[in-house]
């Protein structure tokens, strides 16, 4: 899609586009009202200028868990090389999901595009090391990251 054909669309339709990028209906909300955008990177900038806090909930609410079984679509690309991992890997992302999820209280979130599922594991071993505040701040951090990744191939 072109930044162009993206302008053109209803704020409905914009909206729906936004939201199979980042499951936050605020933010789709407050990108597609900036409308119009005068390329592609004005768009990024945009979005990740919309990304707050606020969103963390409701798109990580979106994401399934790393290491889930996905059918298709942006977050199984995402996590191609989760699926060739071994079951100790898989069966230990699953108990990592889940300890992550009792501490602070929404799914582990990281962009997973190119990285294997032991690096996946490491890293959710280490932020489980983080306190509240500093883990939604890492976690907004990759949400965008993920964010940018989609709106580059929307767009691209």
């Amino acid at each position: 899609m072109t930044p162009d054909a993206f302008n053109a669309l209803t704020s409905d339709a914009a909206e729906q586009e936004l939201l199979a990028v980042c499951a936050a209906p605020r933010w789709a909300a407050q990108v597609a009202a900036g409308r119009p955008y005068a390329s592609a990177d004005a768009l990024q900038d945009a979005a990740a200028a919309a990304l707050t806090d606020a969103d963390l909930d409701a798109a990580t609410a979106g994401h399934p868990r790393i290491g889930d079984r996905v059918g298709s679509g942006a977050s199984a690309r995402e996590q191609a090389a989760v699926g060739s991992a071994g079951d100790d890997v898989r069966a230990a992302l699953a108990a990592g999901n889940r300890a992550y999820e009792e501490r602070f209280g929404h799914r582990y979130l990281v962009c997973a595009s190119g990285r294997s599922a032991e690096d996946l594991l490491g890293t959710l071993h280490v932020r489980l090391g983080n306190d509240p505040a500093t883990e939604r701040d890492v976690a907004l951090t990759e949400l965008a990251a993920i964010n940018r990744i989609r709106l580059g191939r929307l767009f691209g």
